[in-house]
């Protein structure tokens, strides 16, 4: 007796998406592509209405994706802007200027190729028992979470303003301070795609303690060095060196989100 065998469909179910979703989806493409710029309106909940041709509710739901992911805003008249996700909560003036200028990785890469090794030259020479102290809280807190990709990327940013804080500089820690703010999204992303990215940040972020514990000036800058380096190679292997930062941590988040 013959049977049958089954035969592998060749296609899969169609999924989908319900019309706020594809709403969402159209506004957020209009950001992340930079077609819509930070601050620009986007009108009504009764102009989406007419420009898509859906129902009220429909467009509120879509607006309410686009409000939790930080992608859009409302004003005081209840008018819609475009904005940043994380954009509110960088720290300062300088640093929303970075990303509304549209600032680049290669850029990024070069600023802090200058500041983080003038920062590690002062935490050599001045550094105190209590700011190394803090450096090793750090290391062993990233150590903890090294497969978590966003938090590691929170203790990553947190050690290098503890080594700008160790130079007792103050001049320093505040001309870093605005670029500083856009490595949280370009080290989550590293750690999300690059599987020894998050290792390869631990163990340079120890060279570096141990350089400051023995004063070590000329290890303290060949580390840090090497850790840009490796900064930048990370970086080139997900993404573009000549894009804006924000926009490529965007389309990040976007795809995490369908993952």
């Amino acid at each position: 007796m013959e049977f049958d065998l089954p035969v592998a469909p060749l296609f899969r179910p169609i999924d989908v998406a319900p019309a706020y979703q594809k709403v969402a989806d159209a506004i957020e493409r209009e950001i992340v592509n930079g077609r819509i710029k930070p601050g620009d309106p986007i009108g009504t909940e009764h102009d989406l209405v007419r420009q898509f041709g859906v129902n009220r509710s429909t467009i509120r739901e879509g607006i309410r994706v686009l409000e939790e992911g930080g992608l859009i805003r409302r004003d005081s008249s209840r008018r819609l802007h475009a904005c940043l996700p994380r954009y509110s909560k960088l720290a300062s003036r300088l640093s929303r200027a970075l990303v509304l200028h549209e600032v680049t990785f290669r850029e990024l890469y070069e600023a802090s190729m200058t500041l983080e090794v003038a920062s590690i030259e002062g935490a050599v020479e001045r550094a105190t028992e209590e700011n190394i102290a803090e450096l090793a809280g750090n290391l062993a807190r990233s150590e903890a979470v090294v497969g978590d990709a966003a938090m590691l990327a929170e203790c990553d940013a947190e050690f290098h303003v503890l080594v700008a804080k160790a130079s007792q500089n103050r001049v320093l820690q505040l001309a870093r301070e605005p670029a500083a703010q856009l490595f949280y999204p370009t080290t989550e992303m590293i750690v999300t795609g690059v599987a020894e990215g998050g290792p390869r940040l631990v163990a340079a972020h120890r060279h570096l303690i141990d350089a400051i514990r023995r004063r070590d000036r000329e290890a303290g800058v060949l580390w840090t060095r090497r850790h840009l380096q490796d900064w930048r190679r990370g970086f080139e292997k997900i993404a573009s060196l000549d894009r804006s930062v924000e926009h490529m941590y965007m389309e990040h988040a976007q795809a995490a989100r369908r993952r």
